[in-house]
């Protein structure tokens, strides 16, 4: 028998690829998710521009609005329009940490223009209110720009799931304002506050903000389905600590914060159910339990390409409908592809992750929990 030399074997070795056959390394899925990104912004791009190319000074008539709102919707106001202002430094972080992704750096370049809208909205709704003086409002936008924001979470993981949870959770924060805009809240403090020009207003960036969820709800997708041992950690972190951007910045947040929560805009309770429940079950997850078991599970190792040497991670979220959405992701992608024509010359092809396959891992079946 020959045995060959020691050198040889080992040069061998060294050759062998460190990913097993089926799996995708960290380049190639950072190259397939930024190809998807890509493809979703276009598709986005188009959208937008058709469906919400709205002007924050000329969409509704300000002249109208109401003057005689009660303190606690000032107060609201007031509050949104402190957050939504810091649009230029949410922008500026998040193309910096996103500028080597193409797709991902034009979308948030978009979305800054989107959020900068609704910043002007907020503005004119202060200016016209006729309870806020001009002086008073630049002196307070002067006050609100001597801070500036950065992001606690400095990865991209993180940075996205963060925003998944933002978005939901700013959406949900306007269709309460419509409610009481409506004239339909059950506070009596809102008793007097019924407002059409208010109603249009906050109805108008409430849809804005459920397509910046769900554009970014895609991208958490892409991430759960090719990073999910990754993705699991960073979601859990963002739910335990979660806070509403810039909060900690605004003069007088500790006010705005108590009013969200006595007019029902924005409460602990609506957080856990109507924004992680339902984000959670977007992303493949039955319940925050669920996420737990999958943390705390100690037979959950990735490799060092994201990938996972057990099962057990599958036993505790739809791993087969994140893979549907991605598949489902991609066909609007192609859809709108063939519409330009580009299909025919650089298509985004669906890759599969390869996972929970592998030799010593047993296949696990999923119940998908996607609405």
């Amino acid at each position: 028998m020959i045995h060959p030399d020691h050198s040889i074997r080992k040069e061998l070795a060294d050759q062998r690829p460190r990913t097993p056959v089926g799996l995708l390394s960290r380049a190639e899925k950072d190259r397939i998710i930024e190809r998807g990104v890509h493809g979703l912004y276009r598709w986005y791009l188009a959208r937008s521009q058709s469906k919400r190319n709205w002007n924050p000074d000329t969409f509704v008539r300000w002249p109208d609005m109401r003057k005689d709102h009660s303190p606690e919707l000032m107060k609201i106001i007031e509050g949104f329009y402190a957050i939504e202002q810091y649009a230029p430094d949410y922008t500026a972080v998040t193309l910096r940490m996103n500028r080597k992704n193409y797709g991902r750096a034009q979308f948030q370049l978009r979305w800054g223009s989107e959020e900068e809208k609704h910043s002007d909205l907020w503005l004119n709704a202060l200016l016209f209110s006729g309870q806020r003086s001009p002086e008073w409002v630049h002196e307070y936008k002067k006050s609100l720009r001597e801070r500036e924001w950065d992001t606690p979470w400095t990865d991209v993981i993180h940075g996205t799931f963060y925003v998944v949870f933002q978005e939901r959770a700013t959406q949900l924060n306007y269709l309460n304002t419509a409610i009481i805009a409506a004239g339909k809240s059950t506070n009596p403090a809102h008793a007097n506050d019924a407002d059409p020009v208010l109603l249009e207003a906050a109805k108008t960036i409430a849809v804005d903000e459920a397509a910046h969820y769900s554009f970014f709800l895609e991208i958490g997708r892409l991430l759960m389905y090719y990073y999910p041992a990754e993705s699991i950690e960073a979601i859990w972190d963002i739910i335990t600590h979660f806070s509403m951007p810039a909060i900690d910045l605004i003069p007088n947040s500790e006010h705005i914060w108590k009013q969200f929560n006595d007019s029902d805009v924005f409460t602990p309770r609506q957080f856990m159910g109507d924004v992680v429940a339902t984000a959670l079950s977007h992303l493949g997850w039955e319940s925050r339990k669920a996420l737990a078991r999958g943390i705390k599970n100690n037979r959950l190792v990735p490799d060092e390409d994201g990938n996972l040497y057990s099962s057990a991670i599958f036993d505790e979220f739809g791993y087969d409908s994140i893979e549907k959405a991605v598949r489902k992701l991609h066909d609007k992608i192609n859809d709108y592809e063939r519409l330009m024509g580009l299909y025919a010359i650089d298509p985004t092809v669906f890759v599969p992750s390869g996972m929970p396959v592998r030799e010593d891992v047993e296949e696990v079946e999923n119940t998908s929990t996607e609405n």
